[in-house]
């Protein structure tokens, strides 16, 4: 069970984002500094306890209509070997000091417990309490065993949506996760935060 600190950090982890965003593949620019909102997320939690999972959902006002961003990200307490390119940034925790934080699909143990969801065999969490499962978030599985590569999310077969939208499942989808976010303006959204196809 993640223990969710009531603390700060600095930087935290919108300042972050802003700073990473504007430089991925799948961001939509809008000539501005992005102007970044929590609009809401969840949690997993890591069977060993060392590592943060959280799936945040991040809404972007700098543009003529607000887009809103799924980053799933992990927090570490020592640099992931390899992972470089994945690097969201360091940030100092008021309770647990310096952590590493990464962008979510590249970091092993968050894939291992996403497909874990697919399976039933993690329970979502409510972003900010801790022990607290989130009941809203569904998962749907309808293939087999899914042989789906754990090391890599952008693996071919297990696919996490950047760009939130209202949108309905993928044909040939064999599941989804889906979950809520609030727009700027207060209104609900709910849509697909990841899929799993056929390999």
């Amino acid at each position: 069970m993640a223990i969710i600190h009531k603390t700060t950090m600095s930087p935290g982890k919108l300042e972050l984002l802003a700073a990473w965003l504007p430089a991925q593949p799948w961001y939509l620019p809008t000539g501005r500094p992005p102007a970044l909102a929590r609009a809401g997320g969840f949690r997993l939690d890591d069977p060993e306890g060392e590592v943060g999972i959280e799936f945040m959902v991040v809404t972007d006002a700098s543009g003529e209509e607000p887009t809103a961003y799924h980053v799933p990200l992990t927090y570490r307490g020592a640099p992931l070997a390899g992972a470089e390119a994945a690097l969201v940034g360091t940030t100092e925790h008021g309770v647990l000091g310096r952590r590493w934080v990464y962008d979510g699909p590249h970091d092993p143990v968050l894939a291992a417990q996403l497909l874990a969801l697919f399976q039933g065999r993690a329970v979502p969490q409510a972003q900010s309490l801790s022990d607290t499962p989130d009941p809203t978030i569904t998962a749907r599985y309808d293939g087999p065993d899914p042989a789906v590569a754990v090391a890599d999310a952008d693996a071919d077969a297990l696919t996490v949506t950047r760009v939130l939208g209202d949108a309905a499942p993928a044909a040939g989808s064999l599941g989804e996760v889906t979950a809520g976010w609030t727009g700027p303006d207060g209104t609900a959204h709910r849509g697909v935060f990841a899929s799993l196809a056929a390999r």
